[in-house]
């Protein structure tokens, strides 16, 4: 019988919001059994970078990252949120600790190849530590996970939250019964945007087609939905979407996938 895992991403809106993260927080810390936390902080990362007179720049949604866009977002990603989210959950008797990729080479990646748009340096992972991280959990240390990964070769990389989180799942799932959550602003996937409460609450893989055909699935959540189903078809073993009070063992409202 393998132990249980969750996996938790937290997307900007809670990270920018102080009431919303001390929630999450608070239901994160009451989450039974081992788990691990993945965020980002893109829009902190921007308001110090023009504070600093450096222009974000984003093409498709991404943000190029030139050297120093990465030294932006290595002081927001892995200082300033990391270790706020770090303190805070020590209020919560949590044991956490800070890591970007670089971090006991946990998050080994590679620099994005050039094709038609250079990111910069943005990376694609190769592969996750999981005999690392297992032992930290071993020792009832909780992983707080920043979107920065490395090339081995001394190079931060700026690699995406979501992924980072699906990738990690995916390097743990031979060793626990793992669970992705990715938490964000909506209670789920919406049948109607402009309804909070009209989520979809099972989507396997017809389903999942099925609203690609109709275009309820669309635009930001095209990335989104493409990481969670990577990661049930790499043997993880649910993944969950919805906003903080999904981590609450009595709330239904938020969306399951499976395949």
């Amino acid at each position: 019988m393998k132990d249980k895992l969750s996996i938790v991403k937290i997307g900007g809106n809670v990270i920018e919001d102080q009431k919303a993260l001390d929630i999450f927080l608070t239901a994160f810390s009451k989450l039974e059994g081992l788990k691990i936390v993945v965020h980002g902080g893109g829009k902190l990362a921007t308001q110090l970078a023009t504070k600093l007179g450096i222009e974000s720049n984003m093409i498709n949604g991404r943000r190029m990252t030139d050297k120093d866009t990465l030294d932006i977002i290595t002081m927001v990603y892995g200082g300033l949120v990391n270790k706020k989210i770090v303190a805070q959950l020590q209020a919560k008797n949590i044991n956490a600790i800070g890591l970007s990729g670089a971090d006991g080479n946990s998050i080994h990646a590679h620099k994005r190849p050039v094709k038609d748009i250079d990111y910069g340096f943005v990376g694609d992972i190769d592969g996750i530590n999981s005999e690392l991280l297992t032992s930290l959990l071993s020792i009832n240390l909780t992983p707080i996970f920043c979107a920065i990964s490395h090339d081995g070769d001394g190079q931060l990389l700026n690699t995406n939250a979501d992924t980072i989180a699906s990738e990690i799942a995916i390097g743990m799932a031979s060793i626990y019964e793992t669970t992705l959550y990715y938490c964000f602003e909506k209670k789920g996937v919406l049948l109607d945007i402009t309804d909070d409460n009209s989520v979809v609450k099972k989507i396997n893989t017809a389903k999942y087609n099925e609203l690609l055909a109709d275009g309820i699935i669309a635009d930001g959540m095209l990335p989104k939905l493409h990481n969670c189903f990577h990661a049930l078809q790499n043997d993880v073993e649910k993944v969950c979407l919805g906003d903080v009070t999904m981590l609450d063992k009595n709330t239904e409202l938020f969306t399951t996938l499976t395949l």
